[in-house]
């Protein structure tokens, strides 16, 4: 049962998808998979995606990826949320940025899907909740492929597994396009969570790996789920080719 009441009781509509003409053309999205990059490559690329849409009429893009260990500190973080000190988390090999997304202090690592959404919501839909909203219910979608009953907590953003978090979101927005985006324990070392009050919460994590007993690979079935979900919820419609991965210089 889902009684979580942050963004449940918006009750949005979805996304029609318009098989004609212009709001077609709204709804056409790229996907990006980067794999196993680094965190600093992948918000560089992010953000040239972004100017490529706000600039050059490209559609919207799904980047998907798993980052090596690393903390990232949202606009809201405070010093506490930082367990350790910068020093120590140099020598164990996490790397740490502060960047301009929503919310306080995360980790990334690997065995944790990450999916950056660069959607352009002039083109979707104005409404940042509605848009906070729809990639919990991806998540929820997701997890549902695995007999899990995933649900929203009252007054915080995300997704849980009974009284567990299992992913995390945090976005930022520049005229009207999403950067940053959402993280799902799949596989993930949840020890690496001990250096950090995630999301400033005293709050346990979880993975799908440790609620199923198993290993979970990260494969491209488990990716093409995951853009399932996104293509119902956000009613996209997949554009094929690759796009250009390479940084150009700034």
């Amino acid at each position: 049962m889902n009684n979580g009441k942050c963004f449940v009781e918006y009750s949005p509509k979805p996304i029609p998808l318009d098989t004609s003409g212009k709001a077609k053309e709204n709804n056409l999205c790229r996907i990006v998979d980067l794999g196993l990059v680094d965190y600093s490559y992948a918000y560089e690329f992010q953000k040239q995606v972004l100017d490529k849409i706000r600039y050059g009429n490209e559609p919207h893009a799904l980047i998907l990826c798993e980052h090596p260990h690393t903390i990232t500190q949202g606009r809201m973080t405070k010093e506490s949320d930082l367990l350790i000190s910068p020093l120590k988390l140099k020598q164990l090999g996490v790397s740490n940025y502060s960047v301009e997304r929503g919310g306080r202090i995360t980790y990334h690592g690997p065995g944790q899907l990450v999916a950056y959404p660069v959607f352009d919501l002039n083109k979707l839909k104005k409404d940042l909740k509605f848009f906070l909203w729809s990639l919990e219910e991806v998540i929820i979608n997701f997890l549902n492929n695995f007999n899990l009953e995933a649900e929203r907590k009252p007054g915080y953003t995300g997704v849980w597994i009974e009284d567990r978090k299992i992913a995390s979101i945090g976005i930022a927005v520049k005229k009207w396009i999403t950067f940053h985006g959402l993280a799902i324990n799949l596989n993930t070392d949840l020890e690496y969570f001990s250096l950090i009050k995630p999301c400033g919460l005293d709050v346990r994590m979880t993975s799908l790996s440790q609620i199923m007993g198993r290993e979970i690979v990260i494969d491209n079935r488990l990716k093409e789920r995951l853009v399932e979900e996104f293509k119902k919820v956000f009613a996209l419609e997949i554009v094929e080719g690759q796009m250009n991965t390479q940084l150009s210089e700034r």
